[in-house]
């Protein structure tokens, strides 16, 4: 019961880290005299740090085991190393993830925390069983029932309250399933308002089509009206002359008949003119009222049709003013995550797994690795802040990343804590490890000019060892979460081994490299040198370019 409390009172301020900054926390951290105060702060940080910065959180995570073990606080030190050994997984170091939760089963055996004892247990069983290594998982599963059945507990009553944080973890996973799939559905319906909007589009240009027709159909009406007015108008003119020519006539009569025949003529002319006025009057009257009835319609009309179409265009600019918003995150986002990939993969394998959704294994045989590590690291660690040892971390590994892209034919392959590790080769076509060699000189050119720099200031500087060694790789992609580009071969252990033969200051290489560059750089032979379970190989010291190659 006690160190049931205790596991839940360590839960409740790992929860109550994610409500305070990781300043606040190493604040509080500075500011803590008591050691159950400083082991709980340093876990907490430690928790904070585990998804952003991997590196950060294992100092916490072991100043939490340091502290925990000093005080002999034995439930403290199991949880600690069970942190440590979780982030030796993220950070894929078999060795140490096994160690730490070893130290995190013994440390929970002598607290006697069952609860620690088994998912320290259960972890390391499983890491065992993946690895193929059945006899290790059951000897550890073993251990820890005999050890539970020792203390007289019941072991069912544990597995019944790890299936309960399963099911409680697999509802969680099917609620954000649901969620994902509500965010699909609303990209669905937003795709379908607008083909609707295209649709509604269309029909409105086929309207104005129809009222284009009527117009001219309107015009046409006016047109043949315009043309009977002058019909009209041609009849009354040839009337006139049909008067005139009488009027000469009559001149030819008698003064009795003309006066008879122009009485009735006179009369005949009057009717006819009055008929014709009265025709012409009544022909106007009617095209005048036509005319103004349909260009009062036609006005009418389109200027309903243009608060339509002002309607539908303002919420049409407003739909792809929304829309062109949102394609822009979504290419913004796309643009990020196609970066963040080319960052941890190279180009080619980045494509594969794009197109294909994994990218398969490749041997190369001929391939240059290059291994890094500084000399002292934890002596100097111990001298700086860790904000301190992070920062000048950080600035000497973008420094040598700087460098290799200086290269294209050089990939990086990743950084274990202190040690940074990127090769050249890794592509069908062989070539030699000429701009890999000065690469390294780059490197260490650098770090010369900063050990000069913080010797002025009073600071502890870096010093790096560098061994290469030559030879075929396997490269590939594991994993399906959080996967890294990495390679694995005899000659990635050889050149780490190498490594740890050079000294602060020096490039140190294998044979099978010198081999390749003896005519472009200038190499000090070592001799046979020991190296572990390797036994003896030839290893030179680069210094610079051939100084035939520097005047060619």
């Amino acid at each position: 019961m006690k160190y049931s409390i205790i596991g839940l009172l360590i839960l409740f301020s790992f929860n109550l880290a994610w409500a305070q900054s990781p300043q606040e926390l190493e604040k509080q951290l500075q500011e803590a005299s008591d050691a159950q105060e400083k082991i709980t702060l340093n876990q907490q940080l430690a928790n904070a740090y585990l998804a952003t910065d991997v590196e950060k959180a294992l100092v916490f995570a072991k100043a939490a085991s340091r502290e925990s073990i000093n005080s002999g606080n034995k439930v403290q030190a199991a949880a600690s190393n069970y942190l440590i050994a979780t982030i030796a997984e993220r950070k894929r170091d078999d060795n140490n993830f096994r160690l730490y939760m070893k130290n995190a089963i013994n440390f929970a055996k002598e607290a006697n925390d069952l609860d620690m004892l088994v998912r320290s247990t259960e972890k390391l069983s499983s890491h065992y069983a993946k690895k193929r290594e059945y006899d290790d998982a059951f000897k550890h599963t073993k251990d820890a029932f005999t050890f539970v059945n020792s203390k007289g507990y019941n072991m069912s009553d544990l597995e019944n309250k790890y299936n309960t944080q399963r099911m409680s973890l697999d509802r969680e996973k099917r609620t954000l399933e649901s969620q994902i799939s509500q965010m699909q559905g609303r990209l669905a319906d937003l795709s379908a308002e607008k083909n609707q909007l295209s649709t509604e589009k269309s029909k409105l240009e086929e309207k104005q089509e129809e009222l284009v027709k009527e117009n001219l159909l309107a015009e046409e009406v006016i047109t043949r009206k315009e043309e009977d007015i002058m019909t009209i108008s041609k009849a009354k003119n040839q009337a006139e002359d049909a008067a005139k020519a009488k009027e000469a006539e009559v001149k030819q009569l008698s003064r009795e008949n003309l006066e008879q025949q122009l009485v009735l003529k006179v009369k005949e002319a009057s009717l006819a003119e009055a008929q014709l006025e009265a025709e012409l009057q009544k022909n106007e009257v009617q095209a005048r009222n036509k005319f103004v009835q349909l260009s009062g319609l036609v006005a009418l009309f389109f200027l309903l049709l243009s608060v339509l179409l002002f309607g539908r265009f303002r919420a049409k600019q407003k739909s792809e003013k929304t829309l062109a918003e949102k394609n822009r995150i979504i290419e913004q986002e796309k643009s990020r995550n196609e970066e963040l990939l080319l960052n941890i993969l190279p180009k080619n394998i980045a494509d594969e797994l794009k197109a294909s959704g994994k990218a398969k294994a490749r041997r190369y045989d001929q391939v240059t690795v290059l291994f890094s590590d500084f000399v002292n690291f934890t002596k100097i660690a111990e001298q700086l802040s860790p904000e301190e040892l992070v920062e000048e971390l950080d600035k000497c590994f973008k420094a040598f990343d700087h460098i290799i892209k200086q290269y294209p034919d050089i990939e990086k392959i990743k950084t274990i804590g202190d040690a940074y590790m990127c090769a050249s080769g890794l592509s069908e076509r062989k070539g030699l490890p000429n701009n890999l060699i000065q690469a390294a000189l780059d490197m260490q050119s650098y770090l010369h000019e900063y050990k000069e720099l913080r010797i002025k200031q009073g600071k502890p500087y870096f010093e790096a060892r560098i061994g290469m060694h030559t030879g075929p790789v396997v490269a590939g992609v594991v994993g399906d979460i959080k996967f890294a580009y990495d390679i694995w071969g005899d000659t990635v252990n050889l050149a780490s081994r190498i490594e740890s033969n050079s000294e602060a200051g020096q490039v140190n290489i294998s044979q099978d490299t010198y081999n390749l560059i003896r005519y472009r750089y200038e190499c000090d032979y070592r001799g046979k040198m020991p190296a572990k379970n390797k036994g003896e190989l030839d290893m030179y010291y680069v210094h610079k370019k051939s100084s035939v190659v520097e005047a060619s």
